[in-house]
């Protein structure tokens, strides 16, 4: 058995990824070289107004309570967290902590990512070394140089059934299928968004009032047992080359006539139970 590869972990913390992430950084603390956290309001962007008024321009304000939910609650609270935790009875829980204060408790650097193929990101590959580039809900496209600065490439969680469903919000596009089909990837990262070799990948059965959201919050914790599965057979020697897929079109965030669809059927984006698994996220286990 070859050493395990030593990581670099790039993720957008919310509600989606946010606790299967945070087992996934304490489980593997010892392999994590550093954690890159990308900003969602970079400039590059448009910060936080650009970009809600790009998501009104697409989607209409039926997109906000999602946005809201998902992103929105999570990063806000994230400063009480501590607080929150101590009331609770969650103490130093890791799926409780967020996890730049969890990569604190475990002596992990980390850094915010305006710009993952930047000369900060450069400047903290040269420095900690890694091995391998892991992408775990992350919303900015590594470049070729970035990618081949680890010497093992890299590999990321995707929370749909490649190569259908490429894009940021696969679980919206799955939900608005006749037949919804449910599921999680891991594949090696490649330059064209979500079109590299599959190396591991589940279908999973949902109820039928399965939110986007709530599927995948689900679905990214799969996402987490398949690629602790995959790091395995990378570090036995046992992992293939993978399954290179076609290219299917891309899939973006929902324009209107999508989420007009979805509500005539009765399906949803997010539900109280969503708002409240939120509320809860930096606060209880």
């Amino acid at each position: 058995m070859t050493p395990r590869p030593r990581l670099a972990l790039f993720v957008l913390e919310a509600l989606p990824n946010a606790r299967a992430v945070r087992r996934f950084v304490a489980e593997h603390a010892a392999d994590i070289a550093f954690v890159g956290l990308s900003n969602a309001e970079r400039p590059s962007s448009g910060g936080l107004v650009g970009q809600v008024r790009r998501h009104l321009a697409r989607s209409g304000p039926a997109i906000l309570p999602y946005l809201g939910v998902n992103f929105g609650l999570p990063d806000l609270l994230a400063p009480t967290s501590g607080l929150l935790r101590r009331l609770t009875g969650a103490g130093a829980a890791a799926s409780a902590t967020p996890i730049k204060a969890l990569c604190g408790s475990l002596g992990i650097p980390t850094l915010k990512v305006d710009d993952v193929n930047g000369p900060e990101v450069a400047q903290a590959f040269a420095v900690h070394t890694p091995d391998l580039i892991v992408t775990f809900h992350f919303d900015q496209i590594l470049s070729g140089p970035t990618l081949m600065r680890a010497p093992l490439g890299g590999f990321n969680v995707h929370p749909g059934l490649l190569p259908r469903h490429r894009g940021p919000v696969p679980t919206i596009h799955a939900l608005a299928e006749a037949d919804p089909a449910f599921g999680v990837t891991v594949h090696r990262l490649a330059v064209t968004i979500d079109a590299g070799a599959i190396l591991a990948q589940k279908a999973v059965r949902l109820p039928p009032d399965t939110t986007a959201t709530r599927a995948s919050v689900l679905l990214h914790e799969d996402g987490r047992v398949l690629l602790d599965e995959v790091l395995v057979r990378l570090a036995d020697g046992t992992l293939e080359s993978g399954e290179t897929p076609p290219i299917l079109p891309y899939c973006p965030f929902p324009d209107r006539a999508l989420l007009a669809d979805l509500r005539r059927r009765g399906r949803k984006l997010t539900d109280v139970r969503d708002l409240k698994d939120a509320l809860a996220l930096s606060a209880t286990a």
